[in-house]
């Protein structure tokens, strides 16, 4: 396949795989918007849309742009099969299907009444640190509270948490083989819930995997059911990664960019109405999770240029919230921004299931912290950045505080 004329003399290369260009990869995000907004890189096969209108335009046609081999491109590329239940990578009827089940589990009534246990979650990660000086926003906030709140959601013993927290971190890291390492993860990952799915089975709680046990359905077949063992594993794997890590590189982030910005810090301190906006700006700012992968179910054109079917599409959300096109000097972070829509949730049938409590969690949490450390500069001697091909954000931020 030709590389794409649309490009500079001096091309502009971009890489997900390349840490260098994740350390900071607007500068390149810029250069494919204003010098290749189609672009296509060689050595992964695949072709990559970066500004606003385009990225939004194709998560809302599903049709064309298929989630149902992964979102992910090195599991796209590994082609293998997706299990049943993994909503992310599927696509209609069966996508609709299991998203009303998951939406009964995650209504706006259900996830404003967390609230008060998510501050008990925050505050017992963050009280005993009080006078200390200093404290890691993953570390001691970003990586217990999230896990903490979607275990409680589960009904997961808070002394396995941890453990499976982990676990899904691992399964996220970059590594050469890719069809491998996800098998290899998703079974490992299956173990840790098989034996919680078993044992509520026959102790029903008043958590989210015994709603999904006893949860009736009609699936793409007509067929009234429940969700076979498989299905239901496959929920709750997806409920616990996506609760946890999105969320957590969301407070990193947040601990990391009003790091940078005391004024606009302080005046949130004075006024917490200014919260809410506070953590969309971030989403828009920092997107946790900013790469989207598709595989073209059919012939598309963009720019000029036919992209067949069979082809992976690389939808760059994190540079479309960064888009001059659609935010008035984008690369300035403005907690008082009329934002409008970022694409850092998604769009269209794949809109993240859990924004709203990502929201809480995320507005909360920096309640909480404001509460106890108004003031704080980041330790970037040892600071270390996450490295996967999907998500982005910090493995450790550590802050030093007055």
């Amino acid at each position: 396949m030709p590389k794409l004329t649309l490009v500079s003399d001096n091309e502009v290369y971009y890489d997900p795989y390349d840490f260098e260009i994740d350390a900071d990869p607007y500068p390149v995000w810029k250069r494919l918007r204003d010098e290749a907004p189609l672009y296509y890189n060689e050595k992964y096969d695949f072709f990559a849309l970066s500004r606003y209108e385009d990225v939004d335009r194709c998560l809302l046609d599903w049709d064309t742009f298929r989630s149902g081999r992964g979102s992910i491109l090195e599991l796209i590329r590994a082609d293998m099969e997706i299990p049943s239940g993994v909503i992310l990578f599927e696509d209609p009827p069966i996508h609709h299907i299991h998203r009303s089940l998951m939406s009964r589990v995650f209504t706006p009534r259900k996830v404003a009444e967390l609230e008060p246990k998510v501050r008990e979650f925050c505050r017992s990660s963050l009280d005993p640190l009080v006078g200390s000086g200093h404290f890691d926003f993953i570390a001691d906030l970003g990586a217990q509270m999230p896990m903490r709140t979607i275990g409680y959601l589960l009904g997961i013993p808070e002394e396995d948490q941890e453990s499976i927290r982990d676990q899904l971190d691992e399964g996220l890291r970059l590594e050469e083989d890719a069809q491998s390492r996800v098998a290899q993860e998703m079974a490992a990952q299956g173990q840790l819930f098989a034996e919680y799915i078993d044992w509520r089975a026959t102790h029903p709680s008043d958590d989210l995997m015994t709603q999904l046990l006893n949860a009736e359905f009609e699936d793409e077949t007509g067929t009234r059911r429940k969700l076979a063992r498989d299905e239901l594993l496959n929920f709750v794997i997806l409920l616990a990664g996506a609760g946890n890590e999105t969320t957590t590189r969301l407070i990193g982030w947040t601990g990391k960019v009003l790091g940078e910005h005391p004024d606009q810090r302080r005046q949130i301190v004075a006024d917490r109405s200014l919260i809410p906006n506070a953590i969309e700006e971030t989403l828009r700012y920092e997107a946790p999770s900013p790469v989207q992968a598709r595989y073209v179910a059919h012939d598309t054109e963009h720019y000029g240029q036919t992209i067949a079917e069979g082809s992976v599409m690389v939808l760059l959300n994190g540079s479309g919230n960064r888009d001059e096109r659609r935010f008035t000097d984008a690369d300035r972070f403005d907690i008082h921004r009329d934002i409008g829509r970022h694409l850092s949730f998604g769009f269209g049938i794949h809109l993240c299931l859990g924004a709203a409590l990502a929201r809480l969690e995320g507005r909360v949490a920096l309640d909480e912290v404001l509460n106890r450390f108004p003031d704080w500069q980041v330790d970037y001697e040892n600071a270390v950045q996450a490295r996967t091909s999907t998500v982005r954000g910090w493995e450790k931020l550590p802050v030093v505080t007055s």
